[in-house]
C-alpha cells in the first residue's frame, strides 16, 4: 500500500506535503486522461456518424441524461450543444420517473449517460422512452452493456483505467464522456453550418455577443444632442458648442444637417499652431471637412475599428445621404462593453 500524501496526526492532515510526489500524482493524471482521449479516436468509426445524423434528423430536441457524476457530465454536455445550435436540456433519470418523462416527445433523441451501461435508474425508463417514439443514443464505456445494446447508436467512452490510484473515483472516463460530447457538439455545429452570429446571437451577454449584436444605431447620441454649428459660425460659438456638448468635438452641418466637416479639441490646439490669427476665423475655415463617418446599421465593433484604424475619438453617423443622425466616442463604445 502507498504511503499517504499527508501525515495524519490526531485524526488531522498535517501541513507537511511531499511535493515531488504531488507533482508526479498530477502528471500519472494527466497523462492517463491524455491517453484516454486518444484511444477515443479509432473507436468514432463505430457510432459517432450514426449518432450525428440521428439528432440532425430529429424534428425535436435532445435530451440528456445520466445518473452521479455522468450526471454532471451530461449537463454539461446538453448545454454545449443547445449554445452551439442544437437544442438539447438536462434530464434527471430519476425524477424522470415521476414525471419529468413528459419533457420527451415523439421526434425527440434521448442521450444517455452511464459508464457502466448498468446504471438502474437509467435503464428504468428506457421503455418510457421507446413508447414516446424518442430515438436513443446510449455513451457508456461497455459497448456490450444493457443500455448500449438497447441503444439506435452507441459511442463507446471506455477506458483502460481510471486516473484515480485506487481505480475507483470516475476520473478518466468522466474526462473520455465531456471529451466525446464536445466532439459532438462540434460535428453538429460544423453539419447545421452554425456560425459566429449564431454563437452570439445565443450568448448575447458575452463579449462576442455584444461585439456582433451590438450596432451603431444602439449606442450613438442621437443626432438632436450633437453639437452642431453652421460654417460660417465663429470659432468662439463652436467652442461654447463642443464643451455643452462634452463630445469632444462639434459637427458642422448646413441647414438641412448634411455634414460638411468637424472640430474637434484636437483641432482647436493645432490651430494655434496657425500663423494668422485664428480666433476670428469662421469654423468652416477650420474644421476639417469631410470626416470619417460610419452608417448606424454598422456594427459598433466597426465604429471602434475605423476609429482605432484613423487614431480618432469620435466619429460622426450618417446614412448615405450624408445627413447627421448622431455620434459616438469611444468612452461610449467603452460603456456597451463593446471595447
Amino acid at each position: 500500500m502507498s504511503e499517504p500524501l499527508f501525515a495524519a496526526s490526531r485524526g488531522n492532515f498535517s501541513p507537511t506535503v511531499d511535493a515531488a510526489r504531488l507533482e508526479k500524482l498530477a502528471a500519472r493524471t494527466l497523462k492517463i486522461e491524455i491517453a484516454a482521449l486518444e484511444n477515443l479516436i479509432p473507436r468514432l468509426a463505430t457510432g459517432f456518424v450514426c449518432a450525428v445524423r440521428l439528432i440532425l434528423a430529429a424534428p425535436g430536441r435532445v435530451i440528456v441524461s445520466g445518473m452521479g457524476k455522468s450526471g454532471h457530465i451530461a449537463r454539461k454536455i446538453a448545454a454545449t450543444l443547445a449554445s452551439t445550435g442544437t437544442p438539447a436540456y438536462f434530464v434527471h433519470p430519476g425524477e424522470a420517473s415521476h414525471g419529468d418523462l413528459g419533457m420527451v416527445q415523439a421526434g425527440d433523441v434521448v442521450l444517455a449517460l452511464s459508464n457502466s451501461g448498468e446504471t438502474e435508474e437509467v435503464l428504468h425508463i428506457l421503455p418510457a422512452i421507446k413508447r414516446q417514439g424518442a430515438r436513443l443514443i446510449a455513451m457508456t464505456g461497455n459497448p456490450a452493456s444493457s443500455l448500449a445494446q438497447q441503444a439506435d447508436a452507441h459511442l463507446d467512452a471506455s477506458v483502460a483505467q481510471e486516473a484515480c490510484p485506487l481505480n475507483l473515483a470516475p476520473t478518466a472516463s468522466t474526462t473520455a464522456a465531456l471529451a466525446l460530447g464536445d466532439a459532438l457538439a462540434v460535428a453538429l455545429l460544423d453539419a447545421r453550418g452554425f456560425g459566429a452570429e449564431d454563437f452570439a446571437r445565443s450568448h448575447p451577454g458575452g463579449s462576442l455577443g455584444r461585439r456582433l449584436l451590438t450596432h451603431v444605431r444602439d449606442v450613438m447620441r442621437p443626432a438632436q444632442v450633437v453639437p452642431q454649428v453652421a460654417p460660417e459660425a465663429p470659432l468662439t460659438e463652436a467652442i461654447l458648442a463642443m464643451t455643452a456638448g462634452g463630445l469632444g468635438m462639434v459637427a458642422v452641418t448646413n441647414a438641412d444637417q448634411r455634414i460638411l466637416g468637424i472640430f474637434t479639441d484636437g483641432d482647436l490646439r493645432r490651430a494655434f499652431a496657425r500663423p494668422d490669427d485664428f480666433r476670428t476665423a469662421e469654423i468652416g475655415v477650420l474644421m476639417r471637412p469631410n470626416p470619417h463617418r460610419i452608417a448606424p446599421e454598422r456594427l459598433a465593433a466597426e465604429a471602434a475599428e475605423l476609429m482605432e484604424r484613423h487614431r480618432i475619438s469620435q466619429v460622426l453617423v450618417a446614412g448615405e445621404d450624408g445627413i447627421l443622425q448622431g455620434a459616438l466616442n469611444m468612452h461610449d463604445l467603452m460603456r456597451a462593453r463593446v471595447i
